[in-house]
């Protein structure tokens, strides 16, 4: 007998810790509930939905990609590959693109190239890869390996041997491991790290911090890798975060946003470390027709209506609303930081927690993300609109009222 459209999922396995709501459609900013509520969604499917929901143009031209073709394999050459990667070489720094399926995907074809890099191009037998303290990068083997939070090892051990981790924004720790590293002869093979540290807190990186690390990976021939995954396709309120950050790295990995919510992940290099060969890594499903179509239509969008910089003006209005509230409660919340439409409000230590502050947003119908125990993100689409903004705030406030209660 089939169980009715209400009762909980059994044949799934639990490795999510799944709130009690299920979502049959949505639009724009806004998604709906199996029973017919509407929520407002500051969420966007963690920072995938760029166009919203039930976009009209991205409806129209995957209909119609499905109506030509959807899936053929990298045996064979895919037209619409080549034009979402001639639009992101377009459209930043680099040269070649890789296409695979999410954000671990990419950093794991990050990681093999900063390896291949390391035997090929410098000698090194033993290559180290060096990574921020609260930084995330996936959840494979070896992205959680170069992921610095000890919470995301624990029952997976041993870890990936070859990653070492220094201090977010800290020239001297990152100086003290570079010079404890490279002691032991040529080691370190590259460097990845987030513009902004999403999952660790809403961390936007330090200039100062950035061009150091520029400095150094020029001086020792060392590779300068971004994670983009969270902060690039617009979202910082420039089109990269490296854009933030007045440098140039030498690769950066993108995926959520890019696929405007269709599974979808790259990894962009320059030229000269285009190293990578027949059989050195390839995927099944990357940057297949459907998945490559999204992206340019996502692109294309980004482009069309100026979005990175209504995620500029956006953004600017929600750490105001934020900091009108941070005001309000100043027992309770800290501040606020971020980029675009990344922003992190920080709870004081000892009251409020991000998890039961997310539960109760929700009562209130508003869907907003922990990032810790002690910051909730807002990663709305990209075209919300200035109201919307407005009445997300109202209920964040309404639901903090009612746990001081």
């Amino acid at each position: 007998m089939g169980s009715s459209p209400t009762a909980p999922t059994t044949r799934v396995m639990n490795t999510y810790a799944r709130l009690p709501l299920e979502i049959v459609k949505g639009k724009g900013a806004w998604i709906q509930d199996l029973k017919g509520n509407n929520y407002l969604d500051a969420v966007a499917g963690i920072a995938t939905c760029t166009l919203g929901h039930s976009d009209r143009v991205m409806n129209w031209y995957l209909n119609k990609q499905l109506n030509k073709i959807q899936h053929t394999s990298n045996l064979y050459q895919v037209p619409e590959q080549e034009a979402l990667a001639a639009w992101i070489t377009t459209h930043s720094c680099f040269d070649k693109v890789f296409f695979c399926n999410s954000g671990a995907e990419a950093n794991e074809a990050a990681i093999k190239l900063a390896r291949k890099h390391a035997h090929q191009v410098r000698g090194i037998e033993r290559p180290v890869i060096l990574t921020a303290e609260a930084g995330f990068h996936g959840r494979t083997l070896a992205t959680i390996s170069a992921t610095g939070q000890s919470k995301y090892h624990r029952g997976f051990e041993p870890m990936v041997n070859g990653f070492r981790f220094f201090a977010y924004n800290n020239i001297s720790s990152f100086n003290s491991l570079l010079a404890a590293t490279e002691s032991e002869g040529p080691r370190v093979a590259a460097i990845l790290i987030e513009p902004l540290q999403g999952e660790g807190g809403v961390n936007p990186g330090d200039v100062v911090f950035f061009k150091h690390l520029r400095e150094c990976c020029d001086a020792y021939n060392i590779l300068l890798i971004f994670d983009e995954v969270q902060t690039g396709v617009g979202r910082s309120g420039e089109l990269w975060g490296y854009n933030k950050l007045g440098i140039e790295p030498d690769a950066f990995t993108l995926a959520k946003g890019l696929g405007g919510g269709i599974p979808i992940g790259a990894l962009a290099i320059k030229q000269k470390h285009d190293l990578l060969c027949p059989g050195d890594h390839a995927s099944t499903f990357g940057g297949n027709p459907f998945a490559c179509r999204a992206g340019l239509t996502v692109m294309k969008e980004l482009e069309r209506r100026n979005l990175t910089h209504h995620a500029k003006r956006m953004g600017r209005l929600l750490q105001e609303l934020l900091t009108e509230l941070v005001k309000s409660y100043p027992e309770h919340l800290e501040g606020l930081r971020g980029w675009g439409l990344l922003q992190g409000l920080i709870l004081k230590k000892g009251g409020l927690t991000a998890p039961v502050l997310v539960k109760q947003a929700m009562l209130e119908k508003l869907l907003i993300v922990p990032a810790g125990l002690e910051v909730v993100r807002f990663l709305p689409p990209l075209t919300i609109k200035p109201c919307e903004l407005r009445e997300a705030v109202r209920r964040l406030e309404r639901a903090i009222q009612l746990l001081l209660d």
